[in-house]
């Protein structure tokens, strides 16, 4: 491959890549229907009631008194696997690419 490609496939893989981050979504917060503005006083000490007493119980179970709170995300387990799978194929190519430079000389 001669040099005077190298800086074509650098700027096709850019404008590839930012072509591909044009489609990511964003994380605008926007509501759908209008926010509810009054609560009922009694369920809501429930809730907090209840909150406390699973908190009480994390700490007690774990003796840790700080948690992070269960958001509900997804399992990030296949992203990190990937990203990990992808980032040592980049570096194989790294690696195949300056031994087969050294070898021309």
């Amino acid at each position: 491959m001669s040099s005077a490609r190298r800086p074509l496939l650098t700027a096709t893989a850019a404008g590839t890549l930012l072509c591909a981050l044009w489609f990511v979504p964003s994380a605008h917060a926007s509501q759908d229907a209008p926010a509810r503005t009054s609560t009922s006083e009694g369920t809501a000490t429930r809730v907090t009631q209840q909150a406390r007493a699973l908190s009480e119980a994390t700490t007690e179970a774990t003796g840790d008194a700080t948690r992070l709170a269960d958001t509900g995300s997804p399992n990030t387990t296949p992203y990190v696997v990937g990203g990990t799978l992808f980032l040592a194929v980049g570096a194989g190519f790294v690696v195949y690419s300056v031994r087969r430079e050294r070898l021309e000389f």
